[in-house]
């Protein structure tokens, strides 16, 4: 491992002052310097700040960035108020990892492309401008929605796909003060840049995730596919939500994992739905629209109605 020196900020304009990686639970930090994908020469200690806490207001749910999986996970109210959000967190990762891992650095997690982790091939996420071997090579975890020339890597977290169905935001704290930016904007595509994932700007850290009141989100969902049980990252998920009242779908929410760049909102699946009776051929109709403007691989295209199929499985669930 590369060396670097090690500090533990007292106070959190002290942390964004500063130039260097931040340490919360270090569940994947540590992982990528064990691997020299990431050679920081300073890490900063931050689970000393005051950024915790799940807070409920007229407005919805705050919850501290430094809240650990595993808690949010056992909490009542977002357990009792967003199920898939608490679902998504259950099904992440290990125990023992979400024990440790917090919801801030969960969101913030890198990609888990064999080609990104391997500091011997060419990556344009950890070398820009080195190439992709992932779109010529072995790429049937790899994304078939949002992908670019330069990049074709999915994004990792569960969490942040139900989250993305949630609408939820993020509070950004900074050198310059503090801003609060949606979910669906604070990622972006690959496009020419794979190495610029968010909007965080230098020494801005997360601190506080805000979850906006959704009193129909009781009626919601997380399935997962996966290659096994546990510990295994997403071929597909999908994250959904239904207010149906009259034997109609008055709103719904649709978002995809395990098949973007980024955790993939599904409007048109949504719009879809909207108005409908919560019918299976109504299901299917708006699973099918989700795979519109795909682009699978040679290894991947399983995931064309492994989409479909785990959409489908996740309305038919709540109806």
């Amino acid at each position: 491992m590369h060396a670097y020196d090690f500090a533990t900020a007292r106070d959190i304009r002290q942390a964004t002052s500063s130039s260097g990686a931040f340490l919360a639970g270090g569940t994947t930090l540590v992982d990528l310097m064990k691997l020299g994908v990431l050679r920081p020469d300073h890490v900063i200690d931050i689970n000393s700040l005051p950024l915790r806490g799940i807070r409920t207001g007229r407005d919805g749910v705050r919850i501290g960035a430094l809240e650990r999986m595993s808690d949010l996970a056992a909490d009542r109210t977002i357990a009792g108020h967003y199920p898939l959000f608490a679902q998504a967190l259950a099904v992440s990762a290990s125990p023992q990892i979400r024990n440790m891992a917090s919801i801030g650095g969960n969101l913030l997690q890198r990609t888990r492309c064999g080609y990104f982790r391997d500091v011997t091939t060419p990556c344009n996420k950890r070398q820009p401008g080195s190439g992709c071997p992932a779109r010529t090579g072995d790429n049937r975890e790899h994304a078939i929605l949002g992908a670019s020339t330069s990049c074709v890597a999915t994004h990792a977290s569960d969490a942040a796909v139900a989250l993305m169905a949630l609408d939820a935001s993020v509070r950004l704290i900074g050198r310059d003060g503090e801003r609060t930016v949606r979910l669906a904007e604070f990622y972006r595509l690959p496009g020419t840049t794979p190495d610029v994932e968010n909007q965080l700007r230098p020494g801005e850290l997360i601190a506080e995730l805000i979850l906006p009141k959704l009193e129909w989100a009781r009626t919601s969902t997380y399935v997962k596919v996966r290659d096994r049980q546990s510990y295994e990252f997403a071929s597909c998920s999908a994250a959904v939500a239904l207010d149906v009242r009259g034997h109609r779908i008055r709103d719904a929410r649709v978002a995809a994992g395990g098949v973007g760049t980024m955790p993939w909102r599904l409007p048109t699946a949504e719009a879809l739905l909207k108005g409908k009776a919560p019918t299976l051929e109504v299901f299917e109709a708006a699973a099918q629209s989700a795979v519109d403007g795909a682009e699978p691989l040679e290894h991947n295209g399983f995931k064309l109605p492994l989409l479909k199929n785990t959409i489908v499985r996740a309305l038919a669930g709540l109806r």
